[in-house]
């Protein structure tokens, strides 16, 4: 694992000191194409932008010690976007992967992704499956990403397998409960996200992880997200460390 220059193993170190660290963060990438057009760039110079700022993140996560991080990559929603931006999207998305597998490796770094690799293009489908098997064996930071992803169609096909057990008498109807269900979706062996962080001010989840953020603190910054960097999560972290997670308790009882 890279090491933090002076300043910022500063700043971990406070944060580390000054209460609890999320176990997983989750994070809604927004603002690209509007960082992009205030410049008079095409959308896809943001999003290539965008990917520094997964880098940034990415580091200052694994040396935060952060267990988990799930970005919102693409989701199904994206495919209706104009077809040369989707297509210039896999691409980058392609040349990402391959370019930046070695500092993942040499990070520690282990890919996994959420949603259908079968519906991206071959080439960047392979790509990702190539760099999920070669990290698979990394001990750090847990980066799970949301590729061709909405929550709505994965509580469907929890519903789907949920029902397909109980047909074939693996799974006793009565038996169901929250965390029985939660064994059926895609994040199965991933503990619920501590924190959501949603960059350019737009307040709504967009069909992300509906299930899992149910006690999820959010936290949304109008920093759009080609200039969200680690001092940024930062911010949001101290922000996190403030709040008072009481999951349906009082005050008291937390105390």
């Amino acid at each position: 694992m890279k090491e933090p220059e002076p300043h910022d193993k500063l700043l971990q170190n406070e944060l580390k000191s000054s209460g609890t660290l999320p176990e997983h963060i989750a994070v809604i990438m927004d603002g690209n194409g509007r960082w992009a057009k205030s410049r008079g760039l095409p959308r896809v110079a943001g999003h290539s932008e965008g990917i520094n700022s997964v880098k940034d993140i990415v580091e200052a996560c694994g040396q935060l010690g952060i267990g988990h991080l799930t970005l919102y990559t693409f989701s199904l929603e994206n495919w209706q976007r104009p077809k040369r931006e989707v297509s210039a999207l896999m691409k980058l998305l392609f040349r990402t992967i391959r370019r930046e597998l070695k500092d993942l490796m040499d990070n520690e770094v282990r890919i996994s992704t959420l949603g259908n690799l079968d519906d991206l293009p071959s080439a960047a489908a392979n790509e990702m499956r190539i760099a999920i098997e070669d990290t698979s064996a990394n001990k750090g930071l847990k980066l799970h990403l949301a590729l061709s992803y909405g929550s709505r169609r994965e509580i469907i096909g929890a519903v789907k397998k949920i029902v397909e057990a109980v047909e074939s008498d693996e799974l006793d109807i009565s038996d169901l409960d929250e965390k029985k269900f939660s064994d059926f979706l895609l994040t199965n062996d991933t503990p619920d996200p501590d924190l959501l962080i949603r960059t350019s001010g737009e307040a709504r989840i967009s069909n992300f992880l509906l299930w899992q953020l149910a006690y999820t603190e959010l936290y949304i910054t109008d920093t759009l997200w080609p200039e969200f960097r680690r001092a940024q999560l930062y911010e949001a972290l101290s922000d996190y460390q403030r709040r008072e997670r009481r999951y349906g308790k009082v005050s008291e009882q937390i105390n």
